[in-house]
């Protein structure tokens, strides 16, 4: 149930719902997405297998075709993971591949450049245990098989419960897990709150969880591979979903289902033996699921800049980490209004020189692609061209610092047209070509940006990370 105002968004929206039928009825697409759907069901059937080493992988591509890429991405869209009129829908990654094919940014018109993974293994309950409590996991799927039987699942464990044809079953499941379920929560429209249902959960959604947190692990494979042959790997991209970030270790939260980067981050350290892990995350809302599964790991830095006040509320300043990990989490909370200036000061001024600063072996990146001016659910004033810069410059960071090491993993943007042109413009950042962001963006709809609260955000919190 996602409830707005619609004299608030009907502008931010008009693109999304005008391109909700086009990219039902591209045949090309739903082709494509059978075929995919194919080779990783094959994986799913019966018990979920343990993600194999690298060298004795035959989903992973050859070291000639992953080493002559400048870009390797995923596609895990989790159709049937949906629920009608929610920003988190299935129309997010056909939207944004097909805006790919129609310019030309895929395989089948940049030949060696562009390398997609057309099949991989789902995560394994070890991956997803590394992060989540094996409680949680096994509860989720249990439910899962329930609902396969009696319907859909609607898991609130905060506030109301929701009616559904399952009551029965879901009260057990909450009573049983109690203390791992966090779902409804609250999205701040400016100046105004909707409460709207965090999770929608269906029989296929624990497996296409584990399908988008194996094309991540998939991913960091094929990168980790590419860089042992050439000094310029090609950039990972998970087009996937569901998003990850705001999952917690004891259970899902705002969207997310597993820690997709999270679970990717510990997979690169145990089986690549990557101890120092960079994970930035410019999602408007907050990561507090990867923040929390990290804050007192030494080995991992979480970086993440959000709109300050909104979703979840976390994020805030002062909270650097605990314990042996005491100043490698760094939380930024922008103004609203913050935009292309903004961003490109903070990843100047503060990125860059934690980054510089930790030495990492890997870069993982939570991609959000809502801070985007005509996104629904935030204020800030990002542009197609913000998100060139920062694919751009973290693409030359890792080149700099890790070997080139870098997988970008999807979380938000629920605008489908400047989800789409915002993620074509990182491949073209990716690729080293000039971004056509200036055939998208209107700069007649934006306004001055807050520069003072800007300045004094990133005064402190270089003051208190010493930077």
């Amino acid at each position: 149930m996602f409830l707005v105002r619609h004299h608030l968004y009907k502008w931010k929206a008009q693109c999304r719902l005008e391109l909700h039928g086009k990219f039902v009825e591209n045949k090309l697409y739903l082709q494509n997405l059978s075929r995919r759907r194919r080779c990783v069901s094959r994986s799913i059937g019966g018990s979920i297998s343990c993600s194999s080493e690298l060298g004795k992988d035959p989903y992973i591509p050859s070291n000639e075709t992953i080493s002559n890429a400048r870009l390797i991405y995923a596609v895990a869209p989790a159709m049937g993971h949906n629920q009608e009129s929610h920003p988190e829908s299935h129309f997010r990654v056909p939207a944004i591949v097909n805006a790919l094919e129609k310019m030309e940014l895929t395989p089948k018109f940049r030949c060696s450049e562009i390398v997609e993974l057309q099949s991989f293994r789902p995560a394994s309950m070890d991956d997803i245990a590394s992060v989540h409590a094996r409680a949680y996991v096994s509860g989720l799927e249990e439910a899962m098989d329930q609902a396969s039987q009696q319907g859909i699942i609607y898991i609130d464990g905060s506030g109301p419960t929701y009616a559904t044809p399952t009551t029965d079953m879901l009260q057990a499941f909450k009573h049983r897990h109690s203390k791992h379920v966090y779902l409804a929560f609250w999205v701040d429209l400016g100046t105004h709150f909707f409460s709207i249902l965090g999770l929608r959960i269906f029989p296929s959604t624990f497996h296409e969880s584990l399908i988008a947190a194996g094309a991540g692990i998939a991913l960091v494979d094929s990168v980790v591979a590419a860089s042992k042959n050439c000094l310029d790997p090609p950039v990972g991209f998970g087009l996937i979903r569901p998003p990850g970030h705001h999952a917690i270790p004891k259970g899902p939260m705002g969207f997310c289902v597993f820690g997709n980067v999270a679970i990717a981050a510990r997979y690169a350290q145990r089986v690549h033996g990557l101890k120092r892990v960079f994970i930035i995350d410019f999602d408007v809302h907050h990561g507090n699921g990867t923040n929390d599964a990290f804050y007192d790991d030494p080995d991992i830095f979480f970086l993440s800049t959000h709109q300050d006040g909104s979703y979840p509320g976390t994020g805030k300043v002062d909270e650097v980490g605990e314990g042996d990990g005491e100043g490698t989490t760094l939380n930024l909370p922008l103004p609203g209004g913050s935009g292309d200036i903004a961003m490109k000061t903070v990843f100047n001024e503060v990125i860059a020189p934690c980054a510089q600063r930790f030495k990492p072996d890997i870069i993982l990146v939570s991609a959000g692609y809502d801070g985007h001016v005509l996104d629904p659910l935030a204020s800030l004033q990002f542009t197609t061209g913000t998100y060139y810069m920062l694919a751009s410059n973290i693409k030359q960071l890792a080149k700099d610092l890790c070997g080139g090491r870098c997988v970008f993993f999807l979380e938000g943007g629920y605008n489908l047209e400047s989800l789409s042109y915002s993620v074509a413009d990182s491949f073209r950042a990716f690729l080293g070509e000039v971004s056509l962001a200036s055939e998208f963006d209107n700069p007649a709809i934006l306004y001055e940006e807050p520069s003072t609260k800007v300045k004094q955000a990133i005064q402190r919190v270089k003051h208190i990370h010493s930077l």
